[in-house]
């Protein structure tokens, strides 16, 4: 495979104006037009280097994109999403630059830089038509940054015509491909309470407030670090007037599980709290929406194939667990061997620092086609 190593150190330049290209296309998943601005130029370039392209609606975000690339028998699904936390206008203070062979820019490392990888992996096959190659399916949506609500469908159904997907999100520190990543979940805690005058007459109100300060203590105590369970209440809200007993008070509350069985566990623990003020009454709503990737036995075949793809190319691949979630939780939890954060090393996800080393992109590319390869044949 050390031709194609060579191959796509000679296209560095190729990867490295369309990487440039996508983050100077601001694409916040808020807004459509944006996205859409950026996903046309992706349509384009995906067609003008072989796939076959069609665009999803994405009802009020952003037009999903699917690209196919032919190939042999087995068919491989490539995944990731062009829509990036940062608003229009943020290369204004935090432009595209090189540093110290470090390339910033808002959404380069979550994920453009990734896409570009993918991109110049199948170009690079295409470019060696001895090397086996499976046919590859490549998803890029536009709302993986605000749970993948439109995409989900999208994302599943693709997934289940694959024998393994591949997911270009960003690598751990130092590299890592990514084989676990938590399920998240968001729930709602409402308190209902009753309205009284909190000097003359407190003792005819039932405080929500006070209710959901008992609350957050049992919330907190469903929290196991050991077992991967965080559960974080991080919004708090509810009262209208100091000298009113509240009558309604909230909180917004993160759940993260290694393993679906314990969502299942945590889930029926929130929806068992019961009120401890007189007076009041509870409402939870929500749920883990986004499953665990868990480190099954086909998960670990497909590491190991990957791993063995990196070694030809003359380097170590590690692996790890992550915190956050990605699309690659979906197509995991509906069976498809799933193996995520295979994009270039670099840091700064979600951050002004957000940037990616340039000295790793030829080789990420040659080592994605590699493990395409590995999986046609």
């Amino acid at each position: 495979m050390s031709n194609l190593l060579s191959w796509c150190a000679a296209e560095r330049d190729w990867l490295r104006e369309t990487i440039e290209t996508l983050v100077r296309l601001e694409s916040p998943t808020t807004s459509k037009s944006a996205v859409d601005r950026c996903g046309a130029e992706l349509s384009a370039r995906l067609s003008a280097i072989g796939a076959a392209v069609r665009r999803v609606a994405g009802g009020t975000r952003g037009d999903h994109i699917v690209a196919d690339f032919s190939g042999d028998e087995r068919r491989v699904m490539v995944l990731g999403h062009f829509d990036t936390v940062w608003p229009v206008g943020q290369l204004e203070t935090m432009p595209l630059r090189e540093e110290q062979g470090r390339l910033h820019g808002p959404g380069i490392f979550d994920m453009k830089a990734g896409i570009g990888v993918a991109m110049l992996a199948m170009r690079a096959l295409a470019a060696h038509p001895a090397v086996a190659r499976p046919q590859v399916t490549m998803v890029l949506t536009t709302d993986e940054e605000m749970g993948s609500g439109t995409s989900r469908g999208l994302i599943e159904a693709s997934a289940r015509e694959c024998q393994a997907v591949l997911v270009l999100e960003p690598s751990l520190p130092g590299g890592a491909a990514k084989t676990s990543r938590k399920g998240c979940g968001e729930y709602e805690l409402v308190v209902h309470g009753v309205a009284a005058h909190a000097g003359v007459d407190p003792t005819r109100g039932a405080s929500a407030i006070h209710e959901l300060a008992r609350q957050i203590l049992a919330v907190e105590d469903l929290q196991d670090l050991d077992r991967g369970i965080t559960v974080n209440v991080g919004v708090i809200s509810g009262g209208s007037r100091t000298n009113v007993v509240a009558d309604r008070a909230e909180a917004s509350i993160d759940v993260r599980v290694r393993a679906m069985a314990d969502a299942a566990t945590v889930d029926a623990k929130l929806r068992g709290l019961r009120p401890s003020v007189p007076g009041t009454r509870l409402e939870v709503t929500g749920s883990v929406g986004r499953p665990p990737l868990e480190r099954t036995a086909q998960v670990a075949a497909l590491f190991a194939l990957a791993r063995q793809a990196a070694r030809e190319l003359g380097q170590e691949l590690d692996e790890g667990a992550t915190g956050g979630g990605s699309d690659g939780n979906f197509t995991a939890a509906v069976g498809v061997p799933t193996l995520d954060g295979l994009g270039p090393r670099g840091d700064g996800a979600h951050a002004l620092h957000e940037h990616i080393q340039i000295d790793d992109l030829h080789w990420r590319a040659a080592f994605v086609a590699t493990v395409l390869s590995r999986i046609g044949r």
